[in-house]
């Protein structure tokens, strides 16, 4: 069973038109579900597909990035197996471990550290808040990222596989996670709150997530994870809020009146902060 594990996403990365049929057909599921089970009633500037619009805009530009980093990736991956550099090989992991230290540093360094100093230094603020001035965050949220912010993190990835010594195939899996959290986290779904309460102690929820997206902090400043809770508890930036209670965008930085203005929000990391 692992060996097939193993063979199928060691070489998904040579396979981006079927990467982008995961994104694209979990992102329609997605839609189908929020639309039948809607988790708060969402007020679009026009409709929700003239908001998807602007989002897909952002999520290209993401997809078209990363997939550069992607040669990164399979060169530093392929690096780290050839000296026996990283985590995985210091410890002789088995294919198991490995997939699980993987997925750990890959997620602590790519997702939550990155995010942390996304939040703390204005200049790299300036870059993610365009991912925070969405006043309807629905599945179409989850990669309205700079361009900037996408290289930034990008970055805290290729680091993530330094130390960690990932293999491919532990990358492919853990961005296959990902891509599903990212989606289930910032769609517009209700699950039932024993569940989702369940599933936040390890993984990160929707209920948890959508705090992360509250107007004010310090609940904006907290939830940072992207697959797993577990970094938010272990650091004290687990935070609860009742979801009647969310409503998205921001108290400050941007005018939430803007925040389908797509030259407007290409523009903000290069101007200064107000507020």
């Amino acid at each position: 069973m692992w060996q097939s594990v193993v063979e199928y996403f060691d070489t998904l990365e040579q396979r981006p038109l079927e990467r982008l049929a995961f994104i694209v057909g979990s992102l329609l599921i997605l839609w189908i579900i929020e639309g039948a089970i809607p988790l708060l009633p969402l007020k679009y500037k026009k409709n929700k597909t003239r908001h998807a619009a602007v989002n897909f805009v952002f999520t290209l530009l993401h997809i078209i990035i990363h997939t550069g980093f992607g040669v990164l990736i399979v060169l530093i991956s392929d690096w780290a197996a050839e000296e026996r550099f990283g985590l995985v090989y210091w410890l002789n992991a088995s294919v198991v471990a490995t997939i699980i230290i993987s997925a750990l540093l890959l997620d602590f360094f790519g997702a939550w550290l990155s995010h942390v100093i996304e939040h703390k230094i204005p200049l790299f603020w300036r870059m993610h808040i365009i991912h925070h001035t969405d006043n309807n965050v629905d599945v179409t949220s989850g990669l309205r990222h700079h361009p900037l912010e996408s290289v930034w993190r990008g970055l805290f990835f290729l680091i993530a596989i330094v130390i960690s010594g990932a293999p491919m195939y532990g990358v492919m899996i853990y961005q296959t996670l990902l891509t599903v959290f990212t989606g289930v986290t910032h769609a517009n779904i209700s699950l039932p709150r024993p569940i989702d309460k369940i599933m936040s102690y390890v993984l990160v929820s929707p209920n948890m997530h959508k705090v992360h997206h509250h107007w004010k902090q310090p609940y904006t400043d907290s939830n940072y994870g992207g697959v797993f809770s577990i970094w938010d508890r272990i650091f004290g930036t687990f935070k609860t809020l009742d979801p009647k209670e969310i409503r998205y965008g921001l108290d400050r930085y941007y005018p939430n009146e803007k925040d389908e203005d797509l030259v407007a929000l290409l523009k903000k990391p290069f101007q200064k902060l107000n507020g």
